[in-house]
């Protein structure tokens, strides 16, 4: 058996780049691009700041209906670890200039399907800053 490679430059670099893309659909509100890049399942789970969504249903209709204003933020400290060639957790940072002194956490669970990179789990919670 042989042992498994953690971020394999070529993997790691797939990744990067669908989280761009999810990041770039995210603040611009592209929710057909978001929807593509979560795992059309009903055990697919997002768990949001005010929001528990089990199955890409619930997704779908959260996604659909939130305003597209106030999107717009600043990530720090992304770290994302790819784990073999098929699974990666991405994990950010995130601050609005709406929500001084609160700061925003996510973490997304990437498996590679047959039809590319796609979340099967993911968190976003706001705290206050850490003083």
């Amino acid at each position: 058996m042989s042992a498994m490679v953690i971020d394999d430059p070529a993997v790691k670099a797939e990744v990067e780049a669908v989280f761009a893309l999810y990041e770039a659909a995210l603040v611009g509100n592209d929710v057909a691009t978001l929807e593509r890049l979560f795992h059309d399942d009903p055990r697919t789970i997002r768990y949001g700041a005010a929001e528990n969504l089990h199955g890409m249903e619930a997704i779908r209709a959260f996604r659909r209906a939130r305003p597209p204003q106030g999107l717009a933020r600043t990530l720090e400290g992304t770290v994302i670890t790819t784990y073999g060639r098929d699974l990666a957790v991405a994990m950010t940072l995130f601050r609005r200039d709406a929500a001084p002194g609160r700061i925003g956490r996510q973490s997304q669970t990437w498996i590679r399907f047959p039809d590319g990179w796609k979340v099967v789990a993911a968190h976003v919670s706001v705290i206050d800053e850490p003083a």
